[in-house]
């Protein structure tokens, strides 16, 4: 995924409010991490399906952290599975989707893995691999880009 050099990087903070849009997740606050190599959503009931031969998966997500009673259900084509360390250091197996992120007023294409999120402080955390060629981090700052509702 090559960065569009027509448009400027923009400067995010650590901690910023995304949306997912084709997964119709309007509004997510994600922790954005230069540690992590991949992204992450918080998702349960996951099932993976086959549809007219394309592999995609279906699942749910509580966008809100703290909020259970609010529920997306969602529908992404499928990558794949991806062993990925967890933040206890344990390798996991997660499914992987791919789907579009916006931050401002800005999209592209990234893949996210599908995993409990629920104990975190955030119910996503996006990845060096999402953010290369689109978004510099300043670690001391938050929620500079506002989110745009297209």
């Amino acid at each position: 995924m090559k960065h569009d050099r027509s448009k400027p990087r923009l400067v995010a903070g650590w901690r910023e409010w995304v949306a997912l849009p084709h997964l119709g997740i309007e509004s997510v606050k994600a922790k954005l991490d230069v540690g992590a190599r991949t992204s992450a959503l918080h998702a349960y009931d996951i099932e993976p399906f086959d549809e007219e031969g394309q592999e995609r998966v279906r699942f749910k997500v509580h966008p809100v952290q703290g909020r259970d009673d609010i529920e997306v259900a969602c529908v992404a084509p499928l990558v794949g599975r991806r062993s990925v360390k967890n933040s206890g250091g344990i390798v996991e197996a997660r499914w992987v989707v791919r789907t579009s992120l916006r931050v401002g007023d800005q999209e592209w294409p990234i893949d996210i893995t599908l995993t409990n999120r629920k104990r975190m402080r955030f119910r996503m955390l996006l990845g060096r691999a999402a953010m290369r060629g689109h978004l510099l981090v300043n670690p001391g700052r938050s929620f500079l880009i506002p989110l745009e509702n297209s």
